[in-house]
């Protein structure tokens, strides 16, 4: 069988709905989260810990070291390969998680702009200069789309959509493949669809269960083994961006919780803007049964 995908903003079901699909479609799990391939980032990012799994084999779990930049390049490849894998031995791959670029370099056939030293330490000096606010705000500039969708506070991603749009005299988006064209493996794309007056409950309640769980000590143990710091993805992740500001003085404790739900609640309207704009998704409403209908669809 084909894969199926199941997007959707964060804390709107995709795992449990991932675990009954695998369960009735005899799948694999391959992960499409971009923070939980880190080692140790498992309370900060809900990453199902082993009993939570059912049994079900996950893949693209724990495959990178805090201390490395993530890439999406290197994600497409390693999880082409992976879902590949599980159908060569007849099993369905379950693809899930809600990091936009992710999802669509794997379902997607999308080649990777060039990149140009240069050019990019151009604007990793103009970084430096007048700061990643300022930087971030030039991008919006020019292409207001590729600045929707990449955080704000991401000098990485930032400095990579500047440099893409130098060299190829197009929009980022423009670099990335259309989202109307078949996917990837005829891949069938199964959407949770949320409203806020759902969802807001939803993720203050995941935040303050973090917190309750020991995700300071998480934070506190990848920075002392592991070398977390805050200038790298990792460390720019929501939640753990606020615990390493707090540690480091620049944020007070009282305002950590807060400051993480907000994050999340503004990560939510960008992943809602992205997959919304996919018309193959199938959605359906995460409030509603979701998990019986999805069934029933995949049938």
């Amino acid at each position: 069988m084909q894969p199926i995908a199941v997007v959707g903003p964060t804390a709107s079901g995709k795992s449990a709905l991932s675990l009954a699909l695998a369960h009735q479609f005899n799948g694999e799990i391959v992960n499409v989260d971009s923070m939980q391939l880190y080692r140790g980032m498992d309370i900060g990012t809900a990453k199902l810990s082993i009993e939570q799994r059912e049994g079900i084999p996950h893949h693209q779990l724990d495959v990178w070291e805090v201390s490395e930049s993530a890439s999406v390049a290197r994600y497409q490849t390693d999880a082409i390969a992976d879902v590949e894998e599980i159908m060569a031995r007849g099993k369905t791959p379950i693809l899930v998680g809600g990091s936009m670029l992710y999802v669509q370099s794997l379902i997607d056939d999308w080649r990777f702009p060039p990149t140009d030293p240069e050019v990019r330490a151009h604007f990793e000096g103009l970084l430096h200069e007048i700061g990643i606010d300022a930087l971030h705000a030039q991008l919006a500039a020019v292409d207001p789309t590729a600045a929707a969708i990449i955080e704000d506070q991401d000098p990485r991603r930032t400095v990579r959509a500047l440099e893409v749009i130098e060299l190829t005299g197009q929009p980022f988006q423009a670099s990335q493949p259309p989202k109307n064209a078949p996917p990837r493996w005829n891949t069938r794309i199964l959407g949770l669809r949320t409203n806020s007056e759902w969802l807001n409950p939803r993720i203050e309640q995941r935040t303050e269960q973090m917190f309750e769980e020991g995700f300071i000590d998480e934070v506190t143990g990848l920075v002392q083994q592991h070398g977390l710091v805050a200038d790298s993805t990792a460390g720019r992740a929501i939640g753990y961006a606020q615990v390493l500001a707090a540690q480091a003085g620049q944020l007070p404790w009282e305002d950590v919780l807060e400051r993480t739900i907000i994050g999340t609640r503004r990560y939510v309207r960008r992943q809602r803007s992205w997959f919304n704009r996919d018309l193959r998704t199938h959605w359906l409403a995460a409030e509603d049964n979701p998990i019986e209908r999805a069934l029933e669809w995949g049938a």
